[in-house]
């Protein structure tokens, strides 16, 4: 199992208005890549609420939003994705974790709702994780 981060699912389906950049074309492949081998069961996968949320936040501006509701649905109904539930005191923590580790609230709640799972994998294009000890950021560009 492997932690998956929203910009994971914001270089899917994200349709950019300028040109991407050839680092930005392999991203959004390999985003592409991730989020079909999710879909199609091939890959089980953690997320939390905030994460999808962040994801949701993000997308509703570039997707139409029936489109956006399904992708949403779609990703609470696959079985090998399992989405966390967050309290108050979890995310109060994450923030706190955060400061240590020089990550923004949601960076350091995937850090530490990993750490609880024994995940030590992320789908991630954020390279603030190559900096956290335990924690191997993956597709490596």
């Amino acid at each position: 199992m492997r932690f998956l981060d929203a910009n994971i699912f914001i270089y899917a389906y994200y349709k950019p208005k300028k040109q991407l950049s050839k680092k930005e074309k392999h991203m959004k492949n390999h985003a592409k890549r991730i989020i079909s081998e999710v879909s199609e069961g091939k890959e089980e996968v953690l997320m939390t609420v905030v994460h999808v949320s962040e994801v949701v936040n993000i997308l509703k501006y570039g997707m139409p939003l029936e489109k956006l509701v399904d992708v949403i649905i779609g990703l609470f109904m696959l079985d090998n994705v399992k989405i966390q539930g967050v309290s108050k005191e979890e995310y109060f923590a994450a923030t706190e974790l955060g400061g240590d580790l020089k990550l923004d609230s949601n960076d350091a709640l995937a850090v530490d709702i990993m750490k609880m799972n024994d995940v030590e994998e992320i789908y991630s294009f954020d390279e603030d994780f190559d900096n956290i000890q335990g924690v191997s950021r993956l597709p490596k560009i």
